[in-house]
């Protein structure tokens, strides 16, 4: 790659609010050749707590939608469009040459067959194994398994043991895949294809905690055949940027495919932590760079769970914050406080030291690599409230003393908080 960029490539996500999209901030949120927009639906979502420029538009799908998304295209002078949903893949690379910027991923008729299980089994027929499909209740054999052709995030997938059983769910959802049941382990694997190379990644991972379809906890898989079966994908379907295939053994140990899909996954961190940054080699690729991979072996495992992101309606001019047991606790710095710190610094705001500190605070102060965070440091007699050093109507003040906050609150009308309840000041939007 290159550090010869002339301004920094404006991406914008859609949607930005699905995991997919999320991954995708978190891949290219500190990275200076991008500035990172999103778009999508006017729903909850949390596209507004992890983007700073979040943009409502009507589904990629009406007729609105595509009018609605040059608009923001050309609003915004955006350079590329990152889809981050399966439909909205399809959809973009359908009218790609309608979108006034340029559309990141494989070309409209790889989108269009991976799309379709039916329609990928087809096209690697013979290349490579895939599971069999049942055409007629004379081929059943129990237990079997069913997902609908077109779907993701495991959405419907499920085994089915018995004939009645199965007649109800196809009544039900007549596009469902009757297939064979894969009884082994199931693995993602990761790939990137640049424009120049063809395959130039390719890593296994196994999905040890599932949860509605996505990954919650992984750690990297090595087997030879995965490149193999890359390899051969390819051979039907040319992949450009980032992709993954997901396989599950047979009852016989074979590797099968499950399917193929054009885009970042959620669980790609695995690999960017060791030096694969998908989503920044896709932008470099499609801008016509020459892109390699550096990445490192590592046992590192990946868990994912419900995080918390808050939406605040006060703004706040100042900060003062205590040191004992708030920004220094057991003898050790509090670095999620010391990161709400920094991001004040970052924004021009004063971050002031009010501490009742019983030893050499200089030295506590040295020792901790904090002596240069503040603005003003100010030892605090036990007879004197904190609240006398406090002149800001629109201050905040962080205290882990109950007591101390109470009369700080009482004196000054100011907000108070302590230590577990910043996390709502945290702006984490890219």
């Amino acid at each position: 790659m290159t550090d010869d960029v002339r301004r920094a490539w404006r991406v914008l996500v859609v949607p930005g609010g699905t995991e997919i999209g999320l991954e995708i901030n978190r891949a290219l949120r500190d990275c200076k050749e991008v500035d990172l927009y999103s778009a999508g639906q006017k729903v909850p979502s949390a596209s507004e707590f992890r983007f700073r420029r979040h943009i409502p538009m009507p589904p990629i799908s009406d007729q609105a939608g595509l009018a609605a998304l040059n608009a923001i295209i050309e609003r915004n002078d955006i350079d590329f469009v990152f889809p981050a949903h399966d439909d909205v893949v399809l959809a973009l690379a359908e009218n790609r040459a309608a979108i006034k910027a340029a559309v990141l991923g494989s070309e409209p008729r790889v989108c269009q067959i991976t799309r379709f299980k039916s329609l990928t089994y087809k096209a690697v027929a013979g290349i490579v194994r895939t599971p069999q499909v049942y055409q007629s209740d004379d081929e059943l054999s129990f237990p079997v398994f069913v997902k609908p052709d077109r779907g993701q995030g495991g959405q419907g997938a499920r085994r089915i043991d018995d004939v009645q059983t199965l007649r109800t769910a196809c009544e039900r959802e007549p596009s469902l895949l009757v297939m064979e049941f894969l009884p082994g382990e199931e693995y993602t694997v990761d790939c990137f294809s640049s424009r120049a190379q063809g395959l130039i990644f390719c890593r296994g991972r196994e999905r040890t905690r599932v949860r509605a379809g996505i990954a919650m906890q992984s750690h990297h898989v090595d087997d030879p055949l995965f490149v193999e079966i890359a390899r051969n994908i390819e051979t039907s379907l040319p992949m450009r940027g980032a992709w993954f295939f997901q396989v599950k053994r047979d009852r016989h140990g074979d590797l099968t495919l499950l399917e193929v899909a054009p885009r970042i996954a959620g669980a790609m961190a695995l690999s960017r932590v060791t030096g694969a940054n998908f989503p920044l080699l896709t932008i470099y690729d499609a801008a016509g760079f020459d892109v390699g991979v550096e990445a490192f072996e590592a046992s590192i495992e990946l868990s994912r769970s419900l995080d918390n992101h808050y939406r605040i309606d006060f703004k706040y001019s100042a900060v003062y914050v205590d040191l004992d047991d708030t920004l220094i606790v057991n003898g050790r710095v509090n670095t999620r406080l010391v990161r709400f710190l920094y991001q004040c610094i970052n924004e021009g705001r004063p971050v002031h030291l009010l501490t009742r500190h019983r030893h050499d605070l200089g030295e506590t102060l040295r020792r901790h690599r904090l002596q240069m965070i503040f603005d003003t440091v100010r030892l605090v007699d036990d007879a004197v409230c904190k609240s006398e050093f406090i002149k800001e109507h629109d201050a905040i003040f962080i205290d882990d003393s109950f007591r101390e906050r109470r009369l700080v609150a009482r004196a000054c009308g100011v907000k108070t908080f302590d230590s577990s309840a910043v996390e709502c000041l945290i702006d984490e939007r890219a």
